[in-house]
């Protein structure tokens, strides 16, 4: 789609609204397009065999000339997940902090992209020129370590993106979020707040995340002849960073496993983000030399993956941790929307083999609560408010919260992935909408599975398949062999032998009754004995196996 140039701002999100992940958005002016982050989503139950899900980036691809740089605001995989796979068609230099850059070029060297992606490390409070924006990184808060907000300068005015954050005033690595800067640029007029709506509807403000440093301190006191197993978010540092302390504190050493905790926890201690006291660290091959007790084991499969190291642990798969009577385990994370389900079965498991396990008040939030969020409001003062990040009804919490500070309900957008909103100082309206969705990744085949792919599996999974092979003379057309039936996933074949008898001979009926009235057509031949066998499955059984007639010549 090709919007008439008028001097507007464009603000296009292609991803990241009505869901949380696949975070992207392109912001666009006259003949500059500067793109915030580039995030995954992982796929959804129905999405069978899905590895995880890219957005689909065909705007940027048909503006090409005018993009200048991704700018990433932290590094969680819905916000930088994508890159490995965009850069491939949109090769434009990455703008980021120094652990956020530090993440994605673990990321580009596994996809062997390092010496062809162009990458800049910006320090907080500095800015960059792309295009006729300027775009200045400030100091947040979040559960990951660098994360930025952004200020955006346009011709048409500012528009501050907060990114993911909350405002934590004793982090426990760092400096605390620079509320003195968003005041600043408050100041100055504020076009648009994208902000935060993750924990919109939570009242309040989200705890600091050194309170989890105080509960392990208390967990690590109360447990002293235990071995301790605490499976968190491989990317929340600062959690692993307590573990590590209090580990440290209690004469106890740590074991890291998980391969995407392992990559981030040795990327973030060789940027200086991550302070391990000296033997404190040990290699999993080492546990066997000490005892349960002196033992804590920071693993990823808090959210009940199948193949993440905790749930392999639970199920007896994993060849160097068998979980034994008396472990303590935590969960030091919330089940995100979905997961309950995976997670209570891990839990189920781990407490069948004899451990204990504790999953309450071991984690905070890394987003901003309604106090937080009307606190940025305030110092910003924005014109038009823009809540993003978050599913709907995320987004419909903040924008109630904007209209109680005052923004008028005109000036509040909540907007679809898409939408293109055109605003200068003195209006905004959806103009248009760009092509967007999620592109499916599954092993290395990236959009090669569609919805029809997807519809076969599901069809595949819940009743089967039956193939019907039968050979024909090339000459006369007579049936020389079968028809043959093999079933998968339908029937236990040596239990329903009648049933495949019978079966045989429906195939058999409909393809003679071809034959007779001189059918020879094979597209016509394989539509009836489908049909015929459609329907007297689904007579005896109810039903609708997938059926593949193959015929062969000879």
């Amino acid at each position: 789609m090709k919007t008439n140039q008028t001097s507007k701002l464009k603000i296009i999100p292609l991803g990241g609204l009505e869901q949380i992940g696949m975070n992207i958005t392109a912001f666009e002016y006259e003949d500059s397009i500067v793109v915030v982050d580039c995030g995954l989503a992982f796929p959804d139950d129905d999405m069978l065999g899905i590895d995880l899900v890219i957005p689909d980036i065909t705007y940027l691809k048909q503006n090409i000339d005018k993009v200048k740089g991704f700018v990433i605001t932290h590094g969680h995989e819905d916000h930088i997940g994508a890159l490995p796979y965009v850069l491939r068609e949109i090769n434009v230099p990455i703008y980021a902090t120094k652990l956020t850059v530090g993440l994605i070029e673990h990321k580009l060297e596994e996809h062997d992209m390092l010496r062809t992606t162009r990458r800049k490390v910006i320090k907080f409070g500095q800015s960059i020129n792309l295009g006729c924006f300027r775009i200045e990184f400030i100091k947040t808060n979040h559960s990951i370590q660098d994360a930025a907000a952004l200020a955006i300068y346009s011709p048409a005015g500012i528009v501050v993106h907060t990114g993911d954050f909350k405002v934590d005033y004793t982090p426990v690595f760092g400096d605390a979020i620079d509320l003195q800067r968003f005041a600043e640029i408050g100041k100055k007029g504020v076009l648009a707040l994208m902000c935060d709506s993750t924990n919109a509807e939570r009242e309040g403000f989200t705890k600091s995340e050194r309170t989890v440093g105080h509960t392990f301190d208390m967990i690590f006191s109360e447990h002293t002849n235990q071995r301790l197993i605490i499976a968190t978010f491989a990317s929340n540092v600062d959690r692993v960073q307590q573990i590590i302390y209090t580990a440290y504190k209690y004469g106890r050493k740590v074991v890291v496993e998980g391969r995407s905790m392992v990559n981030i926890i040795s990327t973030a201690s060789e940027l200086g983000y991550l302070n391990i006291p000296e033997h404190t660290l040990i290699d999993i091959n080492e546990m066997k030399n000490y005892p349960d007790e002196k033992m804590v084991l920071v693993t990823t499969g808090s959210q009940g993956e199948s193949m993440a190291a905790l749930s392999r642990m639970a199920a007896d798969i994993h060849k160097k941790v068998t979980i034994k009577p008396g472990d303590l385990i935590v969960f030091s994370s919330h089940p995100i929307p979905g997961n309950e389900k995976a997670v209570s079965n891990v839990i189920n498991e781990l407490c069948e083999k004899g451990a204990d396990v504790i999953f309450q008040d071991v984690h905070v939030s890394g987003h901003a609560c309604q106090e937080e969020i009307k606190l940025i409001y305030s110092l910003v003062k924005p014109k038009y408010a823009i809540p993003v990040h978050g599913e709907y009804r995320h987004l419909k919490a903040q924008a109630k919260l904007a209209a109680e500070l005052g923004i008028p309900k005109e000036n509040i957008f909540i907007m679809k992935t898409g939408d293109v909103l055109s605003l200068d100082s003195e209006s905004a309206k959806v103009t248009g909408k760009v092509e967007t969705g999620g592109i499916m990744v599954d092993g290395l085949g990236v959009g090669d599975v569609g919805n029809i792919v997807l519809r076969d599996r599901q069809h595949l999974s819940e009743d089967g398949i039956i193939i019907v092979v039968l050979t024909l003379d090339r000459h006369s057309g007579m049936l020389l062999a079968g028809p043959d039936i093999v079933s998968r996933g339908f029937v236990y074949v040596r239990e329903s032998e009648d049933l495949m008898d019978e079966a045989r001979v429906a195939a058999e009926d409909a393809l003679d009754d071809c034959l007779d009235r001189h059918i020879t057509d094979w597209g016509k031949l394989k539509t009836s004995v489908k049909d015929a066998l459609s329907a007297f499955v689904w007579k005896r059984t109810q039903r609708r196996p997938m059926i593949l007639p193959i015929i062969m010549e000879a």
